[in-house]
């Protein structure tokens, strides 16, 4: 059960009753414990409406509240507020409602389900994965693991960039100075080097130029032999960035990248023009937003098609958002792209809407990865670190930090380990920012097993299910219709934490906001740190004990689910 969901649908049929106007209760989660789990804020604006006080008006909100189950206090506050206190009793009937829920542990599926392209990760076809793929990749997986688990369809699709004048230089330079035995062994590596000679040599020798232009005008116009080396490069690079996503756990449905909406772009220039979108300036076809305000004081047009001809990446998306339109039949999509790009955005949806496209579009933006010095990360040399590097780094340090950390494992253990921790760190640590903001990439502190940090909550899961096998207990057979007693203030607390995690799952899937789920987690990891210091499990008296080893398993079975739709996973043995 959505628990805020349901309190406020009843604080709006008590708003209701009590002053004869539908109007929002504005729940809460109260900030501070002792005055309440939950708060009214809706009763002062209300009050206006209905003529009456406010605090008059809010007494009688609070004694409809008052006889509802859920509820074992309403109390108004200051002049108008109202403090919700849960029943102790309708808790446990929700924490034996979600243990028995091993399937989705409470969490419902929407009332209406969307079909969703999640556009995401997107690299460049023939050039290392680097850094800068990092966040767009593990917040569009994270994404669409929530929103297929809350019941949403959702295709994921790789827009790669696959088509553009960097294959002029390459078709060349792979000629001049290609292996194909090279290719085939090393295909990035082989591809970052004859582009470098290529792109030096066409820059002394404007001939080297020429041919490039010309070997890009014949892919282009379709010509066979270009099109074969250029299908060798996608191909051979495919391969190497399955080998990453591999790693990192993340798949695709489709792989539609540029190349596959070039025959539709003239179509879509065309129309643009004939409905008056768009015009010619200066040689070039552009969108200008004068109806627009926000957009016709920036004076930036959305260029469609260059002076010389060219099309963009921005007419690439306008028919990129058709085709999802009209054959992918989506109703929703997300565009996982640096908030750098907001501006694009922004011009390509008005651009959208006057096309008369419904379509719900929204650019989940998301800042930049910092290093120590709070500049971009990069490597000594000034380059941007490679993904595979740093990933091969993340599962070294992982490995290191487990053998300083004197945990109980082999050396095999560890090593088997090692990838899991590591990269589930580093996916950690990206997703518990707000994704909007900058952060600090900090090895020390995203490989640590204290504070806010994914090998944290990875070895929180693990400690709760060693308990279980201390115990010679298997948590699927812990009864979950007998009555439960919940009187500790660490256990109320802990019971507390846990009926919120139906509403947090929804609210990070209806928000984008993937830290959301952190936040949960890792409160729920504190305080079940300090019930187990406090409350004895498996030495408990046996109706203590039953319900301690319950909230145990709804703990374990939360973070283990929750890092999962972060594409974490969580060991049981650390």
């Amino acid at each position: 059960m959505r628990i805020e969901h349901y309190l406020d649908e009843l604080a709006a049929e008590a708003i209701m009753k009590a002053s004869g106007v539908a109007a929002p209760a504005l729940l809460r989660r109260a900030k501070d414990p002792s005055f309440g789990d939950y708060q009214i804020n809706g009763v002062m604006p209300l009050a206006k409406i209905a003529g009456k006080p406010p605090r008059e008006l809010a007494r009688s909100i609070a004694e409809n509240l008052a006889s509802q189950e859920a509820i074992s206090r309403a109390e108004v506050a200051g002049p108008g507020f109202i403090n919700l206190h849960l029943s102790l009793d309708w808790i446990c009937k929700q924490l034996r409602s979600m243990g028995a829920d091993a399937k989705r542990d409470g969490v419902p599926l929407v009332e209406k389900a969307d079909k969703i392209v999640v556009d995401f990760s997107s690299p460049n076809i023939a050039k290392q994965m680097h850094v800068g793929h990092l966040r767009s990749t593990i917040i569009g997986d994270a994404l669409i693991r929530l929103l297929r688990f809350v019941g949403h369809e959702v295709i994921g699709d790789n827009h790669l960039g696959d088509w553009g004048t960097q294959f002029g230089l390459l078709i060349v330079g792979m000629r001049r100075f290609g292996s194909r035995d090279e290719l085939k062994r090393n295909p990035i590596e082989e591809l970052g080097r004859i582009y470098k000679l290529a792109n030096a040599a066409a820059k002394q020798d404007e001939a080297v130029a020429d041919q490039a232009r010309l070997e890009l005008a014949k892919l282009q116009a379709g010509d066979g032999e270009n099109r074969e080396i250029w299908k060798s490069f996608l191909e051979t690079s495919r391969v190497e960035l399955e080998r990453i996503y591999g790693r990192l756990g993340v798949s695709f449905d489709t792989w539609l990248g540029e190349s596959f909406y070039q025959d539709m772009l003239d179509d879509v220039v065309a129309d643009l023009v004939k409905r008056g979108i768009a015009r010619e300036d200066g040689g070039a076809v552009c969108v200008f937003f004068d109806d627009i305000s926000e957009l016709a004081a920036l004076k930036t047009p959305l260029i469609v098609q260059k002076k010389d001809g060219a099309f963009l990446y921005a007419t690439t998306d306008i028919a990129t958002a058709l085709y999802r339109r009209d054959h992918l039949l989506a109703n929703r999509v997300l565009y996982v792209v640096d908030q750098r790009q907001s501006l694009h955005f922004r011009q390509l949806f008005a651009v959208m809407a006057k096309l008369g496209v419904t379509m719900r579009l929204e650019h989940i933006g998301f800042g930049s990865v910092l290093g120590t010095d709070n500049k971009p990360l990069k490597t000594r040399e000034g380059n941007l670190i490679s993904l595979s590097e740093l990933l091969d780094r993340a599962e070294e340090r992982a490995a290191e930090r487990m053998r300083c950390e004197g945990l109980n494992l082999s050396a095999q253990q560890i090593s088997d380990l090692a990838p899991i921790v590591g990269i589930g760190a580093i996916k950690y640590v990206d997703l518990q920012q707000n994704r909007l903001s900058d952060y600090q990439f900090d090895w020390d502190k995203m490989i640590s097993f204290k504070g806010n940090s994914g090998p944290y909550l990875q070895y929180a899961h693990a400690r709760i299910q060693a308990v279980f096998r201390k115990g010679g207990i298997e948590p699927k057979s812990l009864m979950t219709d007998t009555p439960l007693y919940i009187e500790h203030d660490t256990e109320i607390a802990l019971a507390k934490q846990l009926i919120c995690f139906a509403d947090t799952i929804h609210q990070a899937a209806e928000t984008s906001y993937p830290h959301l789920i952190c936040d949960h987690l890792y409160s729920l990891a504190r305080l079940f740190s300090s019930f187990y210091e406090q409350c004895p499990v498996l030495k408990a008296e046996p109706k203590q004990r039953t319900t301690r080893l319950l909230l145990s398993s709804i703990v374990s079975r939360q973070i283990k689910r929750g890092l999962a739709l972060l594409g974490i996973e969580a060991p049981n043995r650390m």
